[in-house]
């Protein structure tokens, strides 16, 4: 299966047909070059395989992968980058990795404009020396049915959701901010507004085709090899290389009326939460933590989404009924269903313009037990201020964690979970110093939340996570992650920067 159309079959070296990569010199850790005057009769030089898409070695092109999103782990140049032009480069490219103990990522490439490149925020795609596969070589949209669409794992949601609206369908669950991949997303679960519906991205697949740390490709779903598909699904690319994926579709609403609810204080706000939880007024449902208007604290906002199609226009006072919101400060907008959809992109050119979006991202992502949440808010809303939030928002709502059913993606022990997630954008100019203190920080708030029995979501930053922590927040699955990856991933060559082992 083609996953692209390469331009050429090649393997890019450096200048020039002298530098073009022959292979990998076992004997000196390094990539064996054509004519190259320093290599010696006697090393063992293992030949490239033979790609349909392009191996690039020349690392003067590798500036957008020596940094993620977070931009708070810096230098991790791979050695090469695999753009994939098939599945069998992806699996060829594998077994090369383990022959020659090197390490491979995938490397999602997400954005918009020139600015592509990992969204994860504290290295977790990071391979520095060794094979880094860029997701745009695998990101066509492969088939289209009545109630599903299977689509390669750098796609976009982005791009699916213009190729499901015009067709009336939409997905049941999508992140915030769309320009993501697919095998990104899911590789770490996914969140969005539809978690009390859905749960996470993840457990919307219906199936998928990953090619495993033994290079072996596999298609798995629940009834199909699960074991495969359970470790796969928010296991942080520990077991194989996620290529396409089958997604759920269902018919999409036209226009979207958005209620921003507003409540002095954390208890109002989360009764409030539950009670539209419970009873599913509402087709989408968040929250956020805010700046009182006189900028003297903080309080909390409900973002509650009715969507409809034609007439049928949602009763706003039914919607409403016996809700304790600040009620002469709410605000009610409505929108085609696409514009609120993809609503993050003003936010992101406002936060390019202003600079925030190149500026060190130190972000925190928790899901907190429902009994400790409010006390957690607590502590949250003594510590954090304006400035250390900067252009960012702190998102949090509830949902049942019931709804969450990838094994990988732990829960806390409580029927009803409250995502917590801090994502900051500092203030341009802000000092390194600065950016340290607050990665420490959330250091500190994780060990607390963890002493209220919280579990982590897979991205943000959280220094000095040792094995025993990682086994920790898995609890009882980590047994059978560690067991996933020692059955797929036996030469442990798979996204190194998770770091669950240690």
């Amino acid at each position: 299966m083609n996953l692209h159309t390469p331009s050429r079959r090649a393997v890019l070296g450096t200048v020039g047909a002298a530098a073009t990569v022959i292979g990998w010199n076992a004997t000196t850790g390094s990539w064996a070059h054509a004519a190259d005057p320093a290599r010696r009769p006697g090393d063992r030089v293992v030949s490239v395989p033979q790609l349909d898409g392009t191996l690039t070695t020349d690392t003067s092109q590798f500036g957008s992968y020596s940094h993620d999103f977070g931009r708070l782990v810096n230098g991790t140049v791979p050695w090469a980058v695999l753009t994939p032009g098939s599945v069998q480069d992806i699996a060829k490219m594998i077994g090369y990795a383990r022959a020659n103990r090197l390490k491979l990522a995938v490397n999602g490439r997400s954005g918009t404009g020139g600015d592509l490149e990992s969204h994860s925020c504290y290295g977790q795609a990071a391979v520095p020396g060794g094979i880094s596969v860029n997701a745009r070589g695998m990101a066509r949209i492969l088939s289209t049915g009545s109630d599903s669409i299977t689509v390669e794992a750098g796609a976009t949601w982005a791009e699916i959701t213009d190729h499901l609206l015009p067709r009336g369908r939409t997905l049941p669950a999508l992140p915030d901010y769309l320009p993501l991949s697919v095998g990104g997303t899911i590789s770490v679960g996914g969140i969005g507004l539809t978690m009390g519906s859905e749960g996470l991205i993840a457990d919307t697949v219906t199936s998928m085709t990953v090619v495993t740390g033994t290079g072996e490709v596999v298609t798995t779903s629940k009834n199909r090899r699960s074991d495969l598909f359970r470790a796969a699904l928010a296991g942080g690319g520990q077991v194989g290389v996620i290529v396409s994926v089958t997604l759920r579709t269902v018919p999409s609403a036209e226009r979207a009326t958005v209620f921003s609810l507003f409540y002095s204080d954390v208890t109002a706000f989360m009764k409030d939460s539950e009670i539209l939880l419970a009873d599913r007024r509402f087709q989408m449902q968040g929250g956020e933590m805010v700046r009182k208007p006189d900028d003297s604290g903080w309080r909390y906002k409900i973002e509650a989404v009715a969507t409809y199609s034609g007439g049928r226009v949602p009763d706003r006072a039914k919607l409403l009924k016996g809700l304790k919101d600040l009620r002469a400060e709410a605000h009610i907008e409505d929108y085609a269903l696409r514009d609120y959809l993809f609503r993050l992109d003003g936010y992101e050119a406002f936060l390019k313009e202003a600079g925030h979006w190149f500026e060190a991202k130190p972000w925190l992502s928790l899901f907190l037990p429902r009994s400790s949440a409010a006390r957690f808010l607590r502590l949250v809303e003594s510590q954090l201020t304006p400035e250390s939030l900067g252009a960012g928002v702190l998102l949090t709502y509830p949902y049942p964690t019931s709804k969450v059913t990838a094994p990988m993606a732990v829960q806390p022990n409580d029927r009803t979970g409250y995502l917590f997630d801090l994502l900051r954008f500092p203030n341009p100019g802000t000092s390194d110093a600065e950016i340290a203190r607050m990665v420490k920080q959330n250091r500190w708030l994780y060990d607390r939340a963890v002493e209220l029995g919280a579990k982590r979501y897979l991205v943000g930053a959280v220094p000095d996570l040792t094995a025993a922590d990682w086994r920790r927040h898995f609890g009882s699955s980590y047994g059978a992650l560690c067991d996933a990856k020692r059955r797929f991933d036996p030469g442990n060559v798979l996204t190194p920067g998770q770091g669950f082992f240690g």
